[in-house]
């Protein structure tokens, strides 16, 4: 199963405006700090307002903000917002239903597959990804730093 790039680009703009702490940030400010296209990205903000993870603001300071905490906004939301169904098999998406399911040896496989998928992506919220992103961030800062010291 792979991820789209809807998907990644749609966390990294929620990353992005969540990081603002509340104020309207406007797409061309997400689409300069994230390398992504304005133009594929107002079709990504367009979906991430429908799924109500953003609301826009009008006005010179206008742009677009969460329209809930960035706690209470998980990834596996987000993708499924995005994509659709992120099941590994479509036996998995369809309720259980598979013409094989007696000769299969694989089914429990792509279950575990598909719970694990969805026990990470749903524990994990925009506020976690910042503070990993920050730690990194600082780690990277911290080992930088001696190389300057001695100069």
């Amino acid at each position: 199963m792979w991820v789209s790039t809807k998907a990644q680009y749609g966390l990294r703009a929620l990353i992005e405006i969540a990081r603002q702490d509340g104020e309207a940030v406007p797409l061309k400010d997400v689409s300069e700090r994230q390398g992504l296209s304005q133009h594929y990205l107002e079709q990504i903000a367009s979906n991430l307002r429908r799924a109500g993870f953003i609301k826009s603001v009008r006005g010179a300071h206008g742009g677009y903000r969460l329209a809930r905490p960035a706690e209470q906004i998980n990834a596996y939301d987000v993708v499924t917002a995005m994509e659709g169904s992120i099941a590994p098999v479509q036996c998995v998406e369809d309720d259980h239903s598979c013409d094989s399911q007696n000769v299969c040896g694989t089914q429990d496989l792509w279950f575990r597959v598909d719970a694990a998928l969805r026990e990470v992506l749903g524990n994990t919220t925009l506020a976690d990804l910042i503070t990993e992103q920050e730690r990194k961030q600082h780690a990277r800062l911290v080992q930088i730093e001696p190389q300057f010291v001695g100069r």
